[in-house]
């Protein structure tokens, strides 16, 4: 493009003068959706697995959700590895992003490190750990749904014959091992005398490990498993036995084989920290609080094709304590030890 020739020399006045101008042009052509969406804040998702796992699922769709309301402007990294989560982290972090969610199960250390180097950032991110008060600008949380769980665990102990449960999980980390045992402790309101089966696979992702150990759990007598991974289920309904969901409803794609699911509900999660963020008052916390049923973070899936097909006692006792625990007269225990066979 040729330089622009001018008549006259430009002055500072007449510079500064045409610079209003082109500022109040750029004003009176922008829309009013058009600045709504300056004021949205970024919002970036950093994923170790797809996001169609069903842990990872639930934070996406708050998310997208949050998104459909105009709320946020969201992007999001799946399939990071934990050594390059760090980076990924500081990329979104130098682009602006004001508040980062993800999984650092496997970076704790790591990530703290990219947090405390960019302060003006909120990071909501699932860990292992508690809040820790030297990041204020760092906020965990994980899937406290034991309170769903032991719902399940009622259903499944009124559903087996055997009392020989198989269960099948990612890795012993709090936030499964606390699943899982509130699963038993409500399989022995029905069975007193039930006995499990406890396999972790050594991932968060891989159906087919998951389901090769079920056919093994099957064989040893199993006649319904808890399928806290993907690929369970499979077994499951190949050998024609039950299975109980987790996280997620899978009974759609199972409907004579899942009967019940514990389901966890992000939005209560994502939109506490959003709030906070909007107003300056995010802060280092444990938002695994907003999983507790009372809170709306998780609840029993409908029964579904298995509707009626669940012995009435099991279905009062549930209703009995759902009551309960949303009423806070009942409270499930939260048992982070790694579950054994037994």
């Amino acid at each position: 493009m040729p330089t622009p020739r001018f008549s006259r020399p430009i002055t500072r006045r007449a510079m500064l003068s045409l610079a209003a101008a082109a500022a109040s042009v750029l004003v009176l052509g922008l829309g009013a959706g058009d600045a709504a969406a300056q004021d949205k804040l970024k919002v970036a998702g950093i994923y170790t697995v797809p996001v169609e796992q069903q842990w990872v699922s639930r934070i996406h769709k708050a998310a997208l959700a949050a998104e459909e309301r105009g709320d946020i402007e969201y992007t999001y990294s799946e399939n990071t590895s934990n050594t390059d989560y760090p980076r990924v982290m500081r990329e979104y972090a130098e682009q602006g992003y004001g508040l980062i969610v993800g999984e650092i199960f496997g970076a704790e250390s790591e990530a703290r490190e990219v947090v405390a180097d960019y302060p003006d950032t909120a990071f909501l991110l699932g860990s292992s750990f508690k809040d820790d008060p030297a990041l204020p600008n760092l906020a965990v949380f994980d899937n406290y749904i034991q309170d769903a769980s032991y719902l399940t665990g009622i259903i499944a102990g009124a559903m087996s014959e055997t009392g020989n449960i198989g269960m099948v999980g990612g890795f012993p980390i709090p936030e499964v091992n606390r699943l899982m045992h509130a699963f038993r402790a409500g399989v022995r309101e029905m069975k007193p005398d039930a006995t499990f089966q406890v396999s972790f696979i050594g991932s968060w992702f891989d159906p087919p490990k998951a389901k090769e150990t079920a056919f093994a759990m099957i064989e040893n007598g199993a006649d319904v498993l808890y399928a806290e991974r993907f690929g369970v289920s499979d077994a499951a309904k190949e050998k024609g036995i039950l299975a109980i969901g987790n996280v997620i409803d899978t009974q759609p794609d199972y409907p004579n084989t899942v009967v019940a699911s514990a389901l966890w509900h992000f939005e209560p999660t994502f939109n506490a920290a959003l709030a906070k963020v909007q107003d300056g008052t995010f802060k280092a916390d444990n938002y695994g609080k907003y999983s507790f049923m009372k809170e709306g973070g998780c609840s029993l899936a409908p029964l579904g094709t298995f509707e009626g097909k669940v012995p009435a006692e099991a279905m009062a006792l549930v209703e009995k304590r759902e009551a309960a625990i949303k009423a806070g007269e009942y409270t499930v225990e939260i048992n982070d030890e790694e579950p054994k066979s037994s």
